[in-house]
């Protein structure tokens, strides 16, 4: 298989497993059992093409050799932190490399597997990211669908929610913002609609999720 993948992934595409090794037997070789596993292989020989590959919106995971020439596996899982991609990373190596292991680890890889792998062994380390990365896109999701709501309030209903969620009563919101207390009544009831928040710890626990700690929603 050449270094190629789909550009486009719909919901009833399986799983990629994405494999950056230059090694051509190793890709073939992986190729064959994350197929066999029913899993959906993207192969590639350098981090580079990896790097100019299209993003996939499917569960994913990524298994990544450590050494190779031009930018090794210590490098691209820098870059692919930089850019804000979660996708969990498997490391494999041809040898026990003890630094390159703490270092992957502390960086937030998955798994450090040496060659020649164990077929039971990486295939177990692969369901485990895959479900990581199908657990952190619904969570991405359901942020999103959070931050949609927040966006969706008036600015008026915004700065009586970040007063809300500090604390304040009725009578000292409407006394900072130079309202009446039954103005801030009213607001307080809509926003506590558009949010579904059913309860003031629920509106809390979603201001938390949107960082609202300084009174912003991201």
């Amino acid at each position: 298989m050449t270094d190629a993948v789909a550009s486009s992934i719909d919901a009833v595409v399986p799983p990629i497993v994405f494999v950056v090794d230059d090694d051509l037997s190793v890709r073939e070789s992986l190729e064959m059992l994350i197929t066999a596993a029913g899993w959906q292989p993207a192969l590639f020989s350098s981090a580079r093409s990896f790097l100019e590959a299209a993003q996939t919106a499917a569960p994913s995971c990524l298994l990544l050799d450590v050494n190779m020439p031009d930018l090794n596996g210590l490098d691209l899982q820098g870059m692919v932190a930089q850019s804000g991609n979660k996708m969990p990373i498997i490391f494999i190596s041809g040898y026990k490399d003890v630094p390159a292991t703490v270092q992957a680890l502390k960086a937030g890889a998955m798994d450090f597997l040496t060659k020649p792998i164990d077929s039971a062994e990486l295939l177990g380390a692969v369901r485990s990211a895959l479900a990581r990365s199908e657990a952190l896109k619904h969570e991405n999701a359901a942020l999103s669908q959070l931050q949609h709501l927040y966006d969706a309030l008036t600015p008026r209903e915004r700065e009586i929610m970040v007063r809300i969620i500090k604390g304040l009563l009725n009578k000292q919101i409407a006394y900072e913002l130079g309202i009446s207390e039954i103005t801030v009544k009213a607001h307080r009831g809509r926003l506590m609609k558009k949010t579904g928040a059913r309860s003031l710890p629920e509106l809390m626990a979603m201001a938390a999720r949107l960082n609202m700690d300084d009174g912003v929603g991201h």
